[in-house]
């Protein structure tokens, strides 16, 4: 069993957020008519998008069994809006809004009928916190329902869901669900039947390498599938590249890397702060320096797009601004709830 806090998840959230930030960077210069080395650019993106985002609901799924029991149903889910839905609503009102007012200069443009569409529509990287808010509504309902002690068959239900897709996918919320619960299960057998420490060692972390580096060398190379074909070869693929991270993460904790584990620990604020960072760069590179160097653009932006993200960290932290990446919402709705009871009684 793992604990919360543990170095090695920081590190394995350092390295997926730094993978997110390289992949939205990437892409933005891509489709600002930034010219990319082709074979190199498409390959790294194709391997990226096979599990960087999976990786997140791997580890969000980890301590999911301990919360549950501590919290119940209830209270899990509405812990959630705290954390997740606050954050979501409000930086996708923040990004949007800046992205509407800068329009003339990103990469198309946004109005506001879209900005305000994300109850039922998430934009840009937002996504991510949409699903994940319905994965962990959806698995605590499911939980509650079958008991924890049938986490290895509801994850055999979700690895049938995700390449057996139900017909209601066509609506975007049972598509988040079904393409993504998987990730989530895996972490939960994850922590209940593995010992981080099998997975620490010099002679792991080589071994798993080579896995990664042999399946995504057939995936991508041989067999030319793509990061976007949800079928038995990318779930495999994508788990081995998870257990990739978990062990260079677990390797790495053994190194005391605080910087990394600095990164990991703000992921949220990165992940919520990198795209306005990224391309407030690219403009100002663009625009202004008159620079179209592909990869300037995007050592720039990677740096900006995890730095600034940082630093706003900080001083968030030592002016204790508050609200700004959850709020206790959860606590004003039990009150609200309790005091409709206790009005009807």
């Amino acid at each position: 069993m793992i604990n919360d806090r543990t170095p090695w998840i920081d590190n394995a959230k350092a390295i997926g957020i730094i993978l997110v930030v390289y992949g939205h960077v990437a892409r933005g210069l891509v489709s600002s008519n930034i010219e990319a080395p082709t074979p190199y650019y498409q390959l790294m993106d194709q391997v990226i998008y096979s599990f960087h985002m999976p990786l997140f609901f791997f580890l969000s799924g980890l301590f999911f069994i301990q919360t549950l029991d501590k919290k119940g149903t209830g209270k899990l889910v509405l812990s959630k809006v705290d954390t997740i839905l606050y954050p979501y609503v409000v930086w996708s009102l923040i990004q949007g809004g800046i992205e509407v007012f800068l329009s003339q200069h990103a990469n198309g443009s946004v109005t506001v009928s879209e900005v305000l569409a994300l109850w039922w529509q998430p934009r840009a990287q937002f996504w991510f916190l949409y699903a994940l808010f319905f994965v962990f509504a959806f698995a605590s309902l499911t939980y509650w329902a079958f008991s924890t002690r049938r986490h290895l068959l509801i994850f055999g239900v979700s690895v049938v869901l995700y390449l057996f897709p139900p017909p209601l996918t066509h609506y975007i919320i049972p598509n988040f669900i079904v393409g993504h619960l998987v990730f989530f299960c895996l972490g939960i057998v994850f922590n209940t039947h593995f010992r981080i420490a099998k997975f620490s060692s010099l002679t792991s972390l080589v071994l798993i390498t080579a896995a990664f580096a042999i399946a995504q060398w057939l995936f991508h190379t041989v067999f030319e599938f793509r990061s976007s074909d949800r079928n038995p070869a990318l779930l495999a693929l994508t788990c081995v590249s998870i257990l990739f991270v978990v062990s260079l993460g677990a390797y790495l904790a053994q190194k005391n890397l605080k910087f990394l584990a600095f990164i990991g620990a703000s992921s949220m604020a990165i992940y919520l702060m990198h795209i306005l960072a990224g391309s407030g760069t690219r403009v100002v590179l663009s625009k202004l320096l008159h620079i179209d160097s592909f990869t300037l653009h995007l050592i720039a932006g990677c740096m900006a797009g995890v730095l600034a993200p940082l630093l706003a960290v900080v001083i968030i932290q030592r002016l204790k601004i508050p609200f700004v990446f959850s709020a206790p919402i959860s606590k004003f709705l039990i009150q609200l709830c309790n005091r409709f009871r206790i009005s009807h009684h």
